[in-house]
């Protein structure tokens, strides 16, 4: 068995000074307090152990027989199977419980944590598992089940959207659920050297877009700083390990200044007669990498690299020590916030400030409460604190509902949407991590939080649907504002309304910024003009046929429109028409869609024989090619789909011919193309003899890609001549390719739109008048 390196933790995670590029390759986080080689932690038997001590830390009198139960029925379970890592698999449910117990979980979760995989993976089932254990464990597996067996990582929005649905609903039935779920993408996270490097790409994604903000909407940073840098880690190496050594590269420098302020700090407080607790520490890494992007900054111009972390008896303490701290330090305009007086809708609360030390140093003091500290590392999972009575139960399901207005919010959003594209848009930026929140007031002083840079309408909308549907104007500090004034810190909103208004206007859409403010507005849309836009979808579609020469009957089967609503996302056709007819959809999309089912289903009436019997009728006299604005057209040979082919790129004037493909159609070559010199004998009784329409390229103004292959000798500034060429002759370049030889020559290849023969001649002969031009020839084939 490898040895275990135990490396030293910061606020319950790795510390950046701990790693080194010995240890880089091989990083795996484990309990936030090593560093996890693989063999190590292969003796079940040890980590249920680790895992009944834990239990034992917070709850010292609990009964564990429950525990013990499960984790002989998962070992007996689980048997032979094993990890990818090799290890046992009875490994990873034990972790899962462990990571459960660190944040002081009751022991149905512990339990459920344990047995977790069991139905998934063996032959025991639900009812096994409500028989042994009870309803409640039973209900807590069933929901981790479940949501083991969805995927975020579909490329198609509809799958997206339906699993983010039912995660959503499981939350809603038990929060434990997705407690234990988080606990679960931990432990593979932590343990994701074993997968394929597109494995660990895929699931880091996951993580970032969607565990890691479900985390930290339940507050639990202790789980959401670690997914966040295991997925920076995985998503992006190069990037994770370069910060790694810019961080480490100043090891010593930043222990110093760290130690040099908690101790300064420590002093005043003591001075003060302030009971306190203080620690220093370096920020996790996927948030310093973000403010790095978002600020494009670089490490050593991120002013808040460390905080200062002060923890007190009470909130009068946390005001006392705000106070002796502004005194000792100057206090950087701007950078205080007060998340006590309104913390942040995961429960959060802290004083932040930023200061200047004595060096020049900017840094970050958090000042907060024991409890505060234990609800910002553990969020909503801080609930669950054994209780002996049934009271305790109840109150934790009292405080529960209190904190996640938020879920259910989603849950109205899912009952109201049959648009998955728009359900999807909003709980992404519902669960956006980086957005920062503005506090304002109500005329009766209640606060409201609303992303930063809202406006009135978002207000107005955060109080009730109603009132914003309502809204005519707004105060703000007693003052007539327009309704896009971005709202500021501290302000007091008051919202004028008038009965007499004819609702929100579609122009609010681009001026509020929350996300709820905008599914609300939609929503008034949708419910007030159903009817007509879906009048008007119809309208449309009719309109797009009739103007593409379409049959609309043929394409409005049932068959065909239920493919448009599942790639689209809808629940009905009503909501395609009226997505249509209020400018969510395009008609031209739908019609589309709707024709390529159609064709899949009647392109075997035009069989290769019935094309080869027209291909001889044709062939008595040559069929005419022209372009028009609509597409190519032959005449002399009906209801063929026509193709100039990528092979040559035939334009008027050159010699022509067509070919029969096997159900794609006409397809029309150059007669010097390599395809056709080379085609065999059957084959050449599919050609059939084709010309240009006379002066075609005169009369339709029709452009044609041509595409030349250059030979020059390198030389600087050819490629700038060549661009003159085109710019004054006025040619749309839409590729070029250079490729250079040991031996000084080069190869480019251009792709450029003409009119014609007569037009790509010119150009080819003012290439060739360039200095270090050997040869010009057409690609052909």
């Amino acid at each position: 068995m490898s040895k275990t390196t135990t490396y030293e933790a910061i606020d319950g995670r790795i510390a950046p000074e701990s790693i080194t590029e010995d240890t880089m390759s091989g990083l795996e986080i484990v309990d936030g307090h090593a560093v996890k080689a693989p063999g190590d932690y292969e003796d079940p038997d040890r980590l249920y152990d680790m895992l009944i001590a834990r239990i034992r830390k917070y709850h010292p009198s609990t009964d564990v027989s429950m525990v013990e139960k499960a984790y002989q029925m998962a070992k007996s379970a689980h048997g032979d199977q094993r990890r990818k890592s090799g290890e046992p698999y009875i490994i990873h449910p034990l972790w899962v419980s462990i990571i459960l117990a660190d944040l002081e979980m009751d022991k149905e979760t512990i339990t459920a944590g344990l047995l977790h995989d069991v139905v998934e993976d063996t032959k025991y089932t639900e009812e096994d598992i409500r028989k042994e254990f009870g309803d409640e464990v039973a209900l807590l597996v069933d929901g981790v089940t479940k949501l083991g067996r969805l995927s975020y990582s579909s490329d198609k929005l509809e799958v997206q959207a339906e699993n983010l649905r039912k995660m959503f609903l499981a939350m809603a039935k038990d929060i434990r659920v997705i407690i234990i779920k988080l606990a679960d993408r931990l432990h593979n996270m932590r343990t994701l050297q074993f997968m394929t490097p597109a494995k660990q790409k895929e699931k880091a994604k996951e993580t970032m877009d969607i565990y890691a903000p479900i985390a930290q909407r339940l507050g639990i940073s202790k789980i959401k700083t670690e997914l966040d840098d295991l997925a920076l880690k995985y998503s992006q190496p190069e990037v994770f390990f370069d910060l790694v050594r810019q961080i480490n590269s100043r090891k010593t420098e930043r222990e110093e200044f760290v130690q040099q302020i908690v101790d300064e700090v420590s002093t005043h407080m003591k001075n003060a007669n302030i009971k306190a607790e203080v620690n220093g520490r370096v920020k996790h890494f996927f948030s310093i990498y973000k403010k790095m992007v978002n600020q494009d900054k670089t490490v050593d111009q991120i002013y808040d690299l460390f905080a200062v972390r002060i923890i007190v008896d009470s909130v009068k303490d946390c005001y006392a020590a705000l106070g002796v701290i502004h005194e000792m330090y100057t206090p950087i305009p701007g950078r205080f916030k007060d998340y006590i007086a309104m913390p942040k809708p995961n429960m959060y609360q802290s004083l932040h400030t930023t200061l200047m030390s004595s060096v020049g140093q900017p840094f970050e003091i958090q000042i907060r409460t024991q409890e505060m500290h234990k609800t910002a590392e553990y969020g909503i999972a801080a609930h669950w604190k054994y209780k002996e009575s049934n009271d305790g139960k109840k109150s934790v399901e009292a405080q529960e509902e209190e904190k996640l207005s938020w879920l259910r919010q989603i849950l109205e959003w899912q009952r109201d949407m049959s648009d998955n594209r728009e359900f999807l848009n909003l709980i992404k930026g519902d669960l956006d991590l980086f957005a920062e929140d503005v506090y304002c007031f109500t005329p009766q002083g209640d606060v409201k939080n609303l992303p930063n840079g809202s406006t009135p309408i978002d207000f107005a909308y955060a109080i009730h649907s109603a009132v914003g549907n309502k809204m005519v104007g707004a105060r703000v500090n007693g003052k007539l504002v327009n309704i896009d004034y971005k709202i500021q810190n501290g302000d007091r909103i008051e919202i004028l309304t008038s009965q007499n208004s004819k609702g929100p206007s579609r122009d609010w859409l681009n001026i509020v910024k929350s996300t709820q403010a905008k599914n609300k507005i939609n929503q008034w849309f949708k419910k007030e003009f159903k009817e007509s836009n879906i009048i008007r979808g119809k309208e449309m579609i009719a309109a797009y046929c009739k103007s593409k020469g379409i049959n609309l009957a043929d394409i409005t089967n049932p068959k065909y429109m239920e493919v448009v609503q599942k790639k689209y996302g809808f629940r009905d056709w009503d909501a395609v028409l009226a997505a249509i007819g209020h400018g969510g959809l395009k008609e031209g999309q739908v019609v589309n869609r709707l024709m390529e089912e159609y064709n899949k289903e009647h392109k075997q009436e035009l069989t290769d024989e019935v094309v080869l019997e027209r291909v001889a009728e044709a062939n008595k006299n040559k069929v005419h090619i022209a372009k028009s604005k609509s597409g190519i057209v032959v005449k002399g040979i009906d209801d063929v789909a026509v193709r100039f082919s990528r092979c040559c790129n035939p334009v008027p004037g050159d010699e022509i011919v067509g070919f029969v493909t096997r159900g794609r159609g006409l397809s029309i070559h150059r007669t010097d193309c390599v395809n056709i010199i080379h085609l065999t004998e059957a084959e050449r009784a599919r050609l059939i003899d084709a010309e240009w329409e006379s002066d075609v390229a005169e009369k339709d103004g029709g452009q044609y890609l041509a595409e030349i292959k250059m030979y020059t000798y390198d030389r600087q500034g050819l490629l700038m001549e060549m661009s003159r060429i085109f710019t004054e002759a006025e040619v749309d370049v839409k590729s070029m390719n250079v490729r250079t030889s040991k031996k000084g020559t080069a190869t480019i290849e251009t792709g450029f739109i003409v009119h014609g023969r007569d037009e790509l001649a010119k150009i080819i002969e003012k290439l060739r008048q360039l200095d270090g031009v050997i040869d010009i020839e057409r690609t052909t084939g």
